[in-house]
């Protein structure tokens, strides 16, 4: 069975996009745990991240580094953070979470967000990126 990411990869769930490359896509998460959460994910669905290939997996890291890059110009933090959780979702994916102090990389808590307000976010977001 497909994973819900490749469902968005496929098309047949909607997402808030940022960049897309051949083989990565960026998105918002829907259920961000600070302002500008974005998911970067292989569009080839790999459960385990380190089960990716070499070149997949070089390529996912730098993509990530090109849209933590944008999303710094947009969303005003400290730094961008990363994290690999790999447990929820059966795909890998790169968590990049807009830091100000060490707890906003904690997934216990969320912020709330109205679809218009993540449309918004991921326009300015995707214009960002180089």
């Amino acid at each position: 069975m497909a994973s819900i990411f490749s469902k968005i990869v496929a098309g047949e769930i909607p997402c808030h996009k940022v960049a897309e490359t051949e083989h990565c896509l960026a998105f918002l998460d829907v259920n961000p745990i600070v302002r500008g959460h974005v998911l970067c994910i292989p569009k080839k669905e790999v459960d385990y991240i380190f089960d990716l290939d070499d070149e997949l997996f070089t390529e996912l890291h730098l993509f990530s580094r090109r849209v933590a890059r944008g999303m710094k110009k947009v969303c005003p933090c400290i730094k961008i953070g990363q994290a690999v959780v790999g447990i929820d979702v059966p795909h890998a994916h790169i968590h990049l979470v807009p830091l100000n102090k060490p707890g906003d990389l904690s997934f216990s808590h969320h912020v709330e967000m109205s679809q218009e307000e993540l449309a918004a976010l991921a326009r300015e977001i995707a214009a960002a990126i180089d």
